[in-house]
């Protein structure tokens, strides 16, 4: 992504976020063509293109005003990937006044694209759930699970390091805190 799109694309996003209405005619202006041609080429109308790419708007700004969203791919990929989908679902519930032929395939990507975006958040949201519960697990379990997992110590290194009789107490006290840090993520 240039420079340029992303600092439009952000400044677009903060102005969302500031209540700048002027920013979604900023949108309008920029990224409904392309999204009002994907629809034309694939059975639909300009006024089920402009349904759609409002409903698009709609997600956009509740994402925005809603969430810690943080645009991770350009503004009208996002755009676009979020159209794509509401507009084959339009299709494939029959609410068109066409029926599903196929979806122009020059535009996988984007959705691909969202794809990947949604799962990062997944991931990232999964990250800062395990960093709750090992904060919720404390010592010396943090340290143990942190040590072996992240660190890549030995089992040996964990003995010393904690003054195990043997690396077999230690691996089972590391079982036990494994066991722990599993029941405290999945209560979340």
């Amino acid at each position: 992504m240039s420079k340029d799109n992303n600092d439009i694309d952000s400044a677009i996003i903060q102005d969302i976020r500031n209540g700048n209405n002027t920013s979604i005619d900023h949108i309008y202006r920029l990224y409904y063509p392309p999204i009002e041609k994907m629809i034309l080429n694939n059975q639909g109308s300009r006024e089920e293109a402009q349904d759609i790419f409002q409903e698009t708007v709609m997600v956009l700004y509740d994402k925005v005003t809603n969430t810690n969203f943080e645009l991770s791919s350009k503004l009208q990929t996002f755009l676009y990937a979020i159209s794509y989908r509401l507009w084959l679902k339009q299709l494939t519930r029959g609410t068109s006044k066409y029926k599903v032929e196929r979806i122009d395939e020059q535009h996988e990507d984007a959705l691909a694209a969202d794809e990947a975006a949604e799962e990062h958040e997944a991931m990232e949201a999964n990250f800062a759930n395990m960093e709750v519960a090992l904060d919720g697990l404390g010592e010396p379990c943090k340290t143990i699970l942190y040590d072996f997992y992240i660190s890549n110590k030995s089992m040996t290194d964990i003995c010393e390091k904690f003054g195990y009789t043997n690396t077999d107490n230690a691996k089972t006290q590391k079982y036990k805190c494994l066991q722990r840090l599993k029941k405290i993520f999945f209560k979340k």
